[in-house]
């Protein structure tokens, strides 16, 4: 394969076909008249509104003027989705980009599938089926023009949304609509060779760029209806709390405030406005009892240490002999690597509109899961799931918290008590107070060496309420060591955790990659040449449940040393490596740190990527970035603690992140690949943590085992 380089210092929908009553036209978009040749379509979104359509599916529409709409059915967090699924569209449709606006789908489960943000999927599972879209109603069209000029649909091309025939004669799109509406949706459809991708692989700006940039009403707490009250809830103070009695005398008297209630353990202010609910919530005199344990950081750290050491585990693998191993070994090297509780710190806090009746519930905002959030709406509401709507407004950030749509069941509940249209909103510090947190875990990894080579490796995991998921055991280095074995186990906890930007990976590849290079150390061997001799190993294995590709992940390591100058900075340069796959996407990164007054610097960042084709290198490129930067900051600063089952950190002032004057210089590198797109949300940033432990370790002689970085440094580390 050959390599695309990218250099730079800035820094995922199954369609479903079907037939319409009476044999009509059955495919998954939305096809409306026009298409002319000789219209030039509006450049100002806002004409659109002005436009002529006539909606015929759910994915396409074409005015008469020739600007074609695409809807994207995914949630927009900031990963793409709303740009690049809409290109796949496009780019089978045979239409200039230009010519293209994009509008955000609501929730349709009749036509859409798979509308979530997560697992850095959506292009992945989109790749085919989207394209085939836009494949099968380019086809129709030319099969409708073809059969009004009387000639053989193969003799007939497509550029730009204008048919042509060999005389020269050409229709636009909207010209054969109707007739290509009564055709049958043909069963064989060709999509287009990537060496003649006009739209696929080039640099596609944000669709919603420009309305971001200039502050237009786009986000979740951007929208607002008509008489809608605003809400601010009252909820536990600490994790093993509830409600005994509350007043809400003080706040009702307050100007702007409409209402006050209770709802489960929680307390609803509803007001005209944010700043008179907020002011309320605070007036409110609440009595709270103990309802279960009060739990501290202390616990934690010590109830995951006593479960690494005990004996009670679940194996999620197991291949050869590992205790054999390790009996018969010369040298065994052990290490113990721990992570806190994060928060996910959205910059826009969770928020969501919901507006109950006897005849429908509409949802409105910002969520991940649309789908399962409507049908968990509707069974608390015991209401008909068909009753339930929901429109997804693009999201300030997800990260997995957006997964769980806890705020919107709450604006559903809250409307359907108050018997009015509400949007919940969040303050910072009930975002980072109210839960769902990535869990914290500690890691023990071990590894046996006999006469020089790797035997054995055995890791065991210990985390609060949730345990790794079962394709991560089959990651490497399974397949490339004979004896190896993961064993998990769990600590209950009343505090809750969910998914955090790439689950369980995201601290897992800072432990076995920071392992990696302390056993290169002990076997006396170059760190990098270990990583390839083990996936010459691997190369060989024929197990199905192995999820990585040993020749991808050699590529990309390859890759960065060559891109990083691997060896051949100047004196005072030091570097560290680090890869991983995850998401189906093979990732290799070199971190430079240099010393200043004695304390490490990140100043560079080399990533090298295999994600497949890479749909719109622009948006990749941000993802990449980001994820880079977000692992270190996490890495470098992340941490968060409890004191009697309350949150110690709600806002800013004390949950340290990395700083835009922090921030090194990403330099990002793809492989050039014909193999159908993977994730590019989440896999750049398990990585990046080690790589700069490991640039840390060659500088200062420092082995970093806990996260965050700076507080369990004799010496702090600061990034610049």
């Amino acid at each position: 394969m050959k390599r695309i380089t990218t250099p730079s210092v800035s820094r995922r929908s199954f369609i479903r076909t079907s037939a319409l009553a009476g044999g009509g036209i059955l495919i998954g978009f939305n096809l409306f008249q026009a298409c002319k040749p000789e219209v030039t379509p509006p450049t100002d979104i806002v004409d659109i509104a002005d436009l002529n359509f006539n909606d015929f599916n759910a994915f396409i529409k074409i005015a008469d003027n020739g600007m074609v709409t695409i809807f994207s059915p995914n949630p927009e967090i900031g990963q793409g989705v709303k740009t690049s699924m809409p290109m796949l569209i496009a780019e089978e449709l045979d239409v200039a980009w230009k010519n293209v606006h994009v509008a955000q789908g609501a929730l349709d489960t009749k036509n859409f599938t798979r509308q979530v943000a997560g697992g850095s999927q959506s292009l992945r599972q989109g790749w085919e089926p989207l394209r085939q879209t836009g494949a099968t109603a380019r086809q129709m069209l030319v099969n409708a023009a073809a059969a009004k000029w009387g000639v053989d649909p193969s003799t007939c091309s497509t550029e730009n949304g204008i048919i042509k025939n060999s005389n020269g004669d050409t229709l636009g799109y909207g010209e054969v609509v109707k007739e290509a509406a009564s055709l049958k949706v043909p069963e064989n459809i060709t999509l287009k060779d990537p060496k003649d991708f006009n739209i696929i692989g080039k640099d596609i700006h944000n669709v919603d760029i420009d309305k971001i940039i200039s502050g237009k009403s786009l986000f979740g707490l951007d929208y607002k209806e008509e008489g809608m009250l605003y809400v601010s809830v009252v909820r536990p103070p600490a994790f093993g709390k509830k409600l005994h009695d509350f007043d809400v005398t003080e706040t009702k008297e307050i100007t702007g405030v409409v209402d006050a209630f209770k709802f489960g353990d929680k307390i609803a202010v509803l007001a005209e406005n944010t700043w008179a609910a907020m002011k309320g919530k605070k007036a409110v005199k609440a009595k709270w009892v103990n309802d279960s344990k009060l739990e501290n950081t202390t616990d934690h750290d010590k109830a995951l240490t006593d479960l690494l050491n005990g004996k009670e585990f679940n194996t999620m693998r197991a291949d050869g002999d590992v205790k054999k191993a390790f009996a018969a070994a010369d040298k065994v090297l052990e290490r113990v690597y721990e992570s806190p509780f994060l928060p996910h710190n959205c910059m826009e806090p969770m928020n969501f509109f919901a507006h109950v009746t006897n005849q429908k519930v509409r949802l409105v905002g910002p969520i991940q899961t649309p789908a399962g959030t409507a049908r968990r709406v509707a069974s608390l509401l015991e209401r008909n799931p068909e009753e339930v709507s929901v429109e997804m407004t693009r999201m300030g950030g997800g990260f997995g918290r957006r997964l769980y749509g806890d705020f919107a069941l709450e604006a559903a509940e809250i409307s359907s008590i108050s018997k009015k249209p509400v949007k919940v909103v969040y303050s910072r510090e009930d975002d980072m107070s109210a839960g769902i947190y990535r869990p914290a875990i500690k890691y023990k990894i071990s590894a046996s060496i006999k006469d020089g080579k790797l035997t054995g490796y055995h890791l065991k995991e210990a985390a609060v309420n949730s345990n790794m998921y079962g394709l991560i055991p089959n990651f490497f280095p399974a397949g490339a060591v004979e004896n190896y074995q993961v064993d998990v186990a769990k600590y209950d906890s009343n505090i809750t955790i969910g998914a955090w930007r790439a689950p369980y990976t995201n601290f897992l590849a800072f432990a076995e990659q920071s392992f990696f290079d302390d056993l290169a150390e002990l076997m006396e061997v170059d760190n990098i040449q270990l990583r390839l001799d083990l996936l010459q190993k691997a190369k060989g294995h024929t197990d199905e449940r192995i999820q990585y590709s040993p020749e991808r992940l050699e590529q990309v390591i390859k890759t960065a040393v060559e891109k990083s100058e691997w060896g051949k900075k100047p004196e005072g340069v030091y570097q560290g490596f680090s890869s991983y796959y995850c998401h189906n996407t093979h990732v290799a990164e070199v971190a430079d740190v240099v010393l200043v007054n004695d304390q490490p610097v990140v100043k560079k960042v080399t990533c090298v990527v295999d994600c497949g084709i890479v749909v719109n290198p622009l948006g990749a490129r941000n993802q990449i970035e980001g994820g880079v930067i977000d692992g270190i900051g996490h890495a470098m600063y992340g941490d968060f603690s409890f004191k009697d089952g309350e949150p110690q950190d709600t806002n800013f002032n004390t949950y340290r992140l990395i700083r835009m004057n922090e921030t090194p210089i990403v330099e990002t590198h793809f492989i050039e690949s014909d193999i159908a797109p993977t994730g590019l949300g989440e896999p750049t940033l398990p990585p990046a943590g080690a790589a700069v432990a490991n640039a840390i370790k060659a500088a200062k002689g420092v082995r970093l085992t806990k996260q965050p970085f700076v507080k369990n440094m004799e010496n702090k580390a600061v990034l610049g």
